[in-house]
């Protein structure tokens, strides 16, 4: 997000509360020139080894996947859901990182980059794709590469250049457009390049929700293409959409839920927040006025923040709220898409409460590397995962912007030396599965070429090394830059006035037409690191302990929950009298459901209730003292330690979470494979990392027969092909039933597709040595350990995090009235609500983490709650 000064004679002369750069505070010691040169130059150093990667790896696919050096095409790779969506088969990354290479002044890069895309980018590809990720990266790629292109031959180069990039923009502009033929102006969620929504071949059409900020996130793009091509009917349904979420906001809260009903404007969802599903609604708001100069934008903007400061802001924390009962939470997390908000505060000239949110996401992000896709309200990991996302960079960059505060480049200098030390990799820079453990994913999104290099570039770049005045363009959500001369372009008529206010007239005290001063603002040069201290310490002392307290049961029913064995017949047909039954999962797994109308009798069905409810609390106890994931870092030549696959642990043998050090081996095949028999090549074993196939035998009688060869650690990698922890929850594996304190070896658990990256290393390099670990060690450290703070509590998993837990964790699934209702308050569930118990047959139960780190128990009471207050607000609505 960056805008700059606009020079335009029609807006008015208070317009300059855009920006208030001019006054620089200096709160920490200076950085020196060459210290930033440097810094500057690592930045063009790393974007040339992300990119140039792409180039070689990837292109013409739309994304590099950088773990195994190949590009992802859809349809060629499993799919990952709606995620997949942004890929369009249009060389997404290229597009993408268009501007950026104008930007880092790669003249040469950037054209050459340009004539790829407008020789090889075809756009009526039949293949459904994201309106929003679309937009606003490859209309808004096009757009910007189009105004470098123009800047360029403005200065005598690029002079062959004849708005290629701009006939491409209306071309994917008007194949865009039948998304928005609905009754009420908000596209549809997704579109068919080819066939648009209307017609069996489009694959689409169907979809009656979308979020917020898909819908609110197109005026900046659209309205650039109707003023650069003088055809206003973009510009109109992109005002259009946003006229009627403004119409639908709760009127008394004046705030909008996350997702509506594109049809009848209806609420789908009312939790209301300024991250994931709104975020980037209330930045187009501001920068719409900032771009096209309409009073209303502004108006609409500052009512919203007014109440985001009113009832989300909670400094340092922003939390969701119910819409209807806005002093209601909707959730005690957070997640990282939020990180933008103090940019954009920033931008609306209010700069306290920007400083405090920003200093509370930097030490979160010290404690973890990186921001976990999600995290609590005292800081610990929600969802672990971080694709390497430029917000929380984008909101450093403005505020060194605003205050010239050294403090500010450091920061961006931890961001740095975080993405070379634990995301570089032979091929790019890959996203974080795990921020625990420092494991990857295969996936290197094109937004962090889009804006990732261009806000840190900008952060420690002077203004001699720009290649042209930034504070003429003004950044969309994706950062390409759009020019603040298309202010008083045409748009060859002016747009429809819409009557949004219902008789409100304009609110002047929501105009703030001046700048705040910054001498005023800090009249003390130690003010913002007064403002950061005490957030600071509330971060470093948030590491609360695991609790030890245990519900009783509710009874002992004939099979015991912690003798049940799901290999054996006699306990399978227990649970069958009982009303159990067992579904077999695809990855070797089953799940237990319990149908009270399938037992043999009353008495049956209630000792299966109680044996439901036994496993639940087997499993929440045991979440208390779980193991979380573990590492395999492939340490040797060409990966040095920058490869990182998240790993299941066992409940025996060697603990790595108490080793100081890790156990580090080259690895080699045991044979046979599957470790079921002593090895045949023992010789070989000794000394390594035995590498095993599951299957066949039990975990600990594998860990016996390499550790009897000499082997010093195991890893054993799923039989079933095509899983991936991508796509599936960790679990850890269990003994045998029989004391295991014979084994002392460490035995961790890899998933297919990450057996297979540490196979093919071995087929390529011979000699491939690995670090086993209880999370990815620092390359060029000692290994010290920090105090671990990671995790919501010390052993207790996150809902949707990949962490895996002891035994077996119970769901039950009330399909009819006379289903079984768990809980002691007899709470029924909405169908289809609940957990489930993932054991592994043949096999000692091996378990997910996936579903979440509560009791059953205190699950539906949650739900309960929540659903009595969303009753309560369709009572109140207006």
């Amino acid at each position: 997000m960056k805008v700059g000064m606009l020079h335009s004679a029609t807006m008015l002369p208070a317009f300059l509360l855009l920006f208030f750069m001019g006054t620089s505070i200096r709160l920490s010691e200076t950085m020196s020139r060459d210290e930033k040169s440097k810094l500057r130059n690592q930045v063009l150093e790393m974007f040339d080894h992300a990119y140039q990667n792409y180039m070689d790896h990837a292109y013409p696919a739309d994304e590099l996947m950088p773990l195994t050096c190949r590009g992802r095409v859809r349809g060629l790779e499993p799919s990952r859901g709606d995620i997949d969506d942004a890929l369009g088969k249009f060389s997404l990354t290229l597009i993408d990182t268009l501007d950026t290479l104008a930007l880092l002044n790669k003249t040469v890069e950037f054209e050459a980059a340009v004539r790829r895309v407008v020789k090889d980018v075809r756009l009526d590809n039949d293949i459904v794709v994201s309106v929003f990720e679309t937009n606003i990266r490859v209309l808004g790629g096009l757009l910007g590469g189009h105004s470098m292109a123009v800047m360029l031959k403005e200065s005598g180069r690029m002079l062959w250049y004849q708005n290629e990039l701009l006939h491409m923009a209306k071309d994917l502009g008007l194949r865009l457009l039948p998304a928005f033929n609905t009754s009420s102006g908000l596209p549809y969620p997704r579109v068919n390049l080819r066939y648009g929504v209307r017609g069996p071949e489009t694959r689409t059409g169907t979809e009656t929700d979308t979020c917020t900020a898909c819908a609110g996130t197109i005026i900046l793009e659209f309205a650039a293409l109707s003023r650069f091509t003088g055809d206003p009917t973009f510009e109109a349904h992109a005002r259009r959409a946003l006229d009627f979420l403004w119409e639908k906001r709760q009127r008394n809260s004046n705030l909008v839920g996350t997702t509506i009903n594109i049809h009848s404007g209806e609420w789908v969802r009312r939790d209301s927040g300024v991250g994931a599903g709104i975020d980037s609604y209330y930045e187009y708001l501001m920068k719409a006025y900032i771009l096209l100069g309409d009073d209303q934008f502004l108006q609409r903007f500052n009512t919203h923040y007014a109440s985001i400061m009113k009832y989300i802001s909670q400094p340092p924390l922003l939390l969701d709220v119910h819409i209807h009962k806005p002093l209601l939470p909707a959730r005690t997390w957070m997640d990282s898409l939020l990180a933008f908000f103090p940019g954009l505060q920033v931008l609306k000239g209010d700069i306290r409460p920007a400083i405090e949110t920003h200093e509370m996401l930097y030490q979160v992000t010290k404690k973890h590397n990186f921001l976990p896709e999600a995290f609590t309200t005292d800081f610990r990991v929600h969802w672990a995962q971080h694709p390497l996302r430029p917000e929380f960079a984008e909101s450093t960059y403005f505020l060194y912007k605003a205050t010239r505060d050294p403090y500010y480049l450091e920061v961006g200098r931890t961001v740095l030396e975080n993405l070379n030390r634990f995301a570089r990799v032979p091929c790019g820079f890959a996203a974080m599965k795990d921020v625990r453990t420092g494991s990857h994913e295969d996936r290197m999104d094109s937004f962090f070429l889009a804006e990732m290099f261009k806000y840190l570039f900008l952060l420690f770049a002077e203004e001699e090394d720009l290649p042209f005045n930034v504070e003429d363009y003004i950044f969309t959500t994706e950062a390409h830059l759009l020019p603040l001369s298309l202010s008083t372009a045409s748009n060859s008529q002016a747009p429809p006035v819409v009557n949004n206010m219902a008789g409100e007239e304009l609110d002047d005290s929501n105009f703030e037409w001046t700048c705040p001063n910054t001498r005023l603002l800090f009249p003390d040069p130690a003010f913002p690191r007064n403002l950061r201290e005490p957030i600071r310490s509330a971060v470093d002392k948030s590491c609360p302990r695991p609790t030890t307290h245990r519900e009783p049961g509710m009874g002992r029913p004939p099979l015991r929950a912690q003798d049940f064995m799901a290999n054996n017949p006699e306990h399978l047909e227990l649970l069958r009298r009982m009303g159990v039954s067992l579904i077999h999962l695809k990855d070797g797994r089953v799940q237990l459901v319990q149908h009270a109308t399938q037992a043999v009798s009353a008495v049956a069905a209630e000792d299966g209730m109680r044996f439901m409810q036994e496993m639940m609390e087997l499993s929440s106890q045991q979440q208390k003292e779980q193991l979380p994931p573990r590492a395999v870092q492939i340490v040797s030549h060409p990966f040095f330690g920058r490869v990182v696959l998240t790993a299941g642990p066992a409940q025996f043998g060697l603990d790595l979470y108490k080793s100081s050090s890790g156990v580090r081996g080259f690895v080699t095949v045991a044979e046979p494979y599957n470790g079921c028999t002593e090895l045949s090549n023992s010789e070989i074993v000794a000394g390594r990392i035995a590498l095993l196939q599951r299957g066949q035998c039990m975990f600990a009688e594998k860990a016996r027969h390499i550790q009897k060869a000499g082997a010093i650690g195991g890893i054993v990698i799923d039989d079933n092909e095509g899983s991936s922890s991508d796509t599936a929850p960790l679990f850890q594996m269990a003994g045998d039933g029989r004391n295991t304190d014979d084994v002392s070896l460490p035995l961790l658990f890899l998933f297919h597709k990450e057996g297979n990256i540490l196979l093919e290393a071995l087929k390529e390099y011979k000699e491939v040595e690995v670090l086993l670990s209880d999370k990815a060690r620092d390359r060029g450290t000692d290994g010290a350990e920090e105090e671990d703070c990671s995790t919501e509590e010390k052993g207790h998993s996150s809902s949707t995090s990949s962490e895996p837990v002891d035994q077996s964790q119970v769901t039950t699934q009330e399909q009819t009235a006379e289903d079984a209702v768990v809980g002691q308050d007899s709470v029924q569930p909405a169908e289809g609500l609940g957990s489930y118990i993932p054991v592994d047959v043949g096999e000692e139960p091996a378990v997910d983490g996936d579903s979440g780190s509560q009791s059953m128990d205190s699950l539906m009471a949650d739900w309960q709650e929540d659903l009595e207050a969303f009753k309560q607000m369709e009572k109140d609505e207006l």
